[in-house]
Formats: C-alpha cells, sequence, structure tokens
C-alpha cells in the first residue's frame, strides 16, 4: 500500500463516460461535508456493487480531490486481471490490519458493512441494509479518531429484476446437493453469496435505464467512544444505518418529484406542439 500510485483523474472519468451518460448521477450534500479531513465513508451496498460504486468514486475524486480507498471483499482479490484493475484504482483486501494502515496514512477510506452479502440481493432486499452483527467499521473508528460519513446510494437495485436468488438455490434438493458435494458451497460462504439470476432491460443482462441518486450524509463523530463498550459501539452503527435509511427515503421522494417534474414537462411539451 505504501507504493500506490493515485490513478490518472482524465482515464478514469474517459472510462466511466458512458456510465455517466447512461445513469446520469446525480449527487446531493456533499457541499454541506468538509472533505479536507479524512473520514471512513459508509454506505449501502446495491445489487452486484458495480455500477454505482465507480461512479461515486470519481465524482469524488476528479470534483473534490478525494481519493477514496476501497475495502473489498476477499473474493475480488481471486479473480485475475479484474483484482489488479481494483487494486491500480485503489482498493485494498478489507482487513483490519490494511484499515489501521489506511488510516494511520491519513487516507479517506469507503467501507460497505454488508459486504458480500448485501451485494447478492434476495427479491425483497432492494436497499436494505444486510450488515448482520458487524460493529468492525466502528470500532476501526475509534481507534483512529476517524469521522463517519454516511451515504445512501438509490437507482442500481431497480435495473434489474431478481428471477432466482441464493435463497431459492439453497431450499432445492438440487441446490442442496450441489453446494454439499462441491466447493462451491464454502466459495459462496454456505450459500449464502450465491449471485442472483437476473433480467435487466427485455430477456438482456443490460442495466434498465434509471438514474443514480447518492446522498452524503453530516460527518458523525466517534470522539470519545470507549473501544471496550460493545453498546457505545452498537449505538454509534445504529446511528450511521438510520441515517443511511433516512437518506434513502428522502431519495426516493427526490426521484419520485423529479418523475414527477419530467412527466409534466413532457405533457406541456406534447401539447405545446399539438396546439401549433
Amino acid at each position: 500500500m505504501s507504493n500506490f500510485t493515485p490513478p490518472n483523474q482524465v482515464h478514469m472519468s474517459r472510462r466511466l463516460a458512458l456510465a455517466r451518460h447512461f445513469f446520469k448521477p446525480s449527487y446531493i450534500g456533499l457541499e454541506d461535508i468538509d472533505l479536507s479531513r479524512p473520514a471512513l465513508f459508509v454506505g449501502n451496498h446495491t445489487i452486484y456493487g458495480l455500477m454505482d460504486v465507480p461512479l461515486m468514486i470519481e465524482h469524488l475524486y476528479s470534483n473534490h480531490g478525494v481519493l477514496l480507498r476501497s475495502l473489498g471483499d476477499r473474493a475480488h482479490f481471486s479473480v485475475p486481471f479484474w483484482r489488479d484493475y481494483l487494486v491500480n484504482n485503489g482498493m485494498v483486501l478489507g482487513t483490519p490490519e490494511n484499515c489501521d494502515a489506511l488510516m494511520e496514512s491519513g487516507q479517506s477510506i469507503l467501507v460497505f458493512p454488508g459486504g458480500g452479502r448485501e451485494v447478492m440481493k434476495r427479491r425483497n432486499e432492494k436497499y436494505k441494509l444486510t450488515w448482520k452483527k458487524r460493529i468492525g467499521f466502528v470500532r476501526m473508528a475509534v481507534k483512529h479518531g476517524y469521522d463517519i460519513i454516511p451515504f445512501a446510494s438509490l437507482g442500481p437495485d431497480d435495473c434489474y429484476e431478481v428471477l432466482i436468488d441464493a435463497d431459492d438455490i439453497k431450499s432445492s434438493n438440487i441446490g442442496k446437493r450441489v453446494l454439499n458435494i462441491t466447493s462451491l458451497g464454502k466459495a459462496f460462504r454456505g450459500g449464502d453469496e450465491i449471485p442472483p439470476l437476473v433480467r435487466g432491460l427485455g430477456l438482456t443482462l443490460i442495466p434498465r435505464p434509471q438514474q443514480f441518486y447518492f446522498s452524503f450524509g453530516k460527518r458523525i463523530s466517534t470522539s470519545g467512544l470507549n473501544l471496550e463498550d460493545e453498546a457505545e459501539l452498537w449505538g454509534k452503527r445504529e446511528e450511521v444505518a438510520s441515517s443511511i435509511n433516512n437518506q434513502l427515503d428522502m431519495l426516493k421522494q427526490n426521484r419520485k418529484d423529479d418523475r414527477a417534474n419530467n412527466w409534466s414537462w413532457l405533457r406541456r411539451k406534447l401539447t405545446s406542439n399539438i396546439d401549433t
């Protein structure tokens, strides 16, 4: 990590030009946050976790000079070429030791407490936090005196319809047999992280056109928390989760308002053309 060379901003921006055009990302709240100090960015992981994260990282880097170092799931690092791409763009294996090193060097960090489980959505899990009992991110922030910046991402979970999810596979006779007699059970952590079978635009895997919305909440201080008091750590975890959920509710309302305004504009335009 000490010899990491930051990616070229121009190249990163060019690579994501098509995605920006397709998803038209909107960013809310950054103007109200002090980004001059490093922080731990904590948010909701959307389906597959591949569409929105690069856009958010590039925006913060290109427009605010903040290069987030992502803490990645071990599964990413088992895929040749993909792991190299992620590492070159700042990701490190999500271990306490790597997080310590990044925080000791004063870098801003991106973490999704839901990890690999949260991206493998079930049918009823759109924009749902699946954090289990994890409080490690709070512990690391307290240890190094980091503030937490909670953020929310809306749009990606609506790009796909989940047809078959991990619960379907684990409960089927064939699925049980395959997981038991092969190494897939271990690879997918008991089947908990089996990728869902989805449908996007039509019958394809092309994501349905959706505008992406990102919201960033005010910094949450971890100063004064006792590392040995799990109740305090858990309380801070719930404060972060509550902020993310509230932001998701706000973004849903913003999206609803935007769609209503766009429809009103289109209706006026059509009416005007007919009248003329």
